[in-house]
């Protein structure tokens, strides 16, 4: 998987429906709230942001994200999240009307999906974070009309010259591998000599002509395709981890790999058949992932490049949370599984 950039702070089930990795949400302007009286503790080109506003979208994405909550009481990740809550305001505030309706129908169903998933613990949920579902709702709004108006700027240009960049990821292939995890199947874990150690045990019998199959099923840690000798048929290569997939891309067929190392072990790796598309092979599917990538990219340069130009000033009290763990903490997504696919 590649690095989250700096920005790109909370995991939230909203986003991931979305194909973006990421978002926070813009401040609330809820007619649903009481009169704000607090401090504005962010000021921006055509507007600011308060205590209030920001204390309620925390809570919003405590609520989204319970596990991430710990990384929003250290000073870092606060500034980082008011910094947003300028951004998206700010881009919210420019986005066309019809991106506004259908990020309210998107809203809509997202709230109905996220209900369902809680059930009967979802009142007492938004009461222990202290939110209403107003707010909640206020909140996907705002994050979707954002996404929806970066959606309906891509161009079709954009999305043939994503297409170009990155027309590897979707070759279909069908490979067998074998990985040698940094945790063996009993959960303990192995050392990264012994588990290259091992791997080139593997890849001397594969070589000396032993059946992959047999081989996988005695030594591989993977889960997912160790019970079918290590085979994964028929897979688009973009849902590989990015060491597994260049290897997939490149490596000649019939032929055992070196081993090859991902955060999940090392693999010994066999490509049967590899097939590349063409745009116009494209799944509509496929080209819609194409598309929130380009809006995705948007984004991200919007964040990284404008948005320091468009505040004007920060004004963020700080936190009793310790230096030290606001140094070390990273609020990264949980450890990954075994399987090579990028989730």
């Amino acid at each position: 998987m590649r690095s989250s950039k700096s920005w790109k702070v909370l995991l939230v089930s909203l986003t991931a429906a979305l194909s973006l990795s990421v978002l926070a949400g813009c401040s609330s302007n809820s007619k649903n709230d009481a009169e704000d009286n607090s401090k504005a503790i962010a000021t921006y080109k055509g507007g600011a942001v308060t205590q209030k506003e920001f204390d309620t979208d925390v809570k919003v994405m405590k609520f989204l994200s319970p596990e991430q909550a710990q990384y929003l009481e250290l000073d870092g990740f606060k500034e980082t999240i008011l910094k947003q809550e300028v951004a998206f305001e700010y881009l919210a505030g420019q986005a066309s009307d019809k991106a506004k309706e259908e990020a309210k129908k998107q809203a809509d169903k997202q709230l109905d999906t996220y209900k369902q998933g809680l059930g009967n613990t979802y009142a007492s949920s938004l009461k222990e974070q202290g939110v209403t579902e107003d707010q909640i709702h206020d909140y996907m709004v705002r994050v979707l009309t954002v996404y929806q108006d970066m959606l309906l700027k891509v161009t079709d240009d954009e999305v043939k010259k994503q297409f170009e960049a990155t027309k590897g990821d979707f070759t279909v292939a069908t490979l067998r591998h074998v990985l040698v995890g940094f945790t063996d199947a009993n959960k303990k874990e192995r050392s990264k000599e012994d588990a290259l150690k091992r791997a080139k045990e593997v890849q001397a019998k594969l070589k000396g002509g032993a059946d992959f199959a047999a081989v996988a099923k005695e030594y591989s840690d993977d889960p997912g395709s160790k019970d079918s000798g290590g085979l994964y048929a028929d897979k688009t290569l973009g849902t590989y981890v990015e060491e597994f997939k260049k290897a997939a891309q490149t490596l000649p067929l019939n032929t055992i790999s070196d081993p090859i190392e991902t955060t999940y072990g090392y693999h010994i790796m066999k490509v049967e058949s590899r097939k590349e598309k063409t745009f116009d092979q494209l799944t509509n599917e496929e080209k819609e992932t194409l598309k929130s990538t380009v809006a995705s990219n948007k984004l991200q340069q919007f964040m990284e490049k404008d948005l320091n130009g468009i505040i004007e000033k920060i004004d963020l009290p700080k936190s009793s949370a310790s230096p030290a763990a606001s140094a070390g903490a990273s609020p990264s997504a949980s450890a990954p599984a075994a399987s090579p696919s990028a989730k």
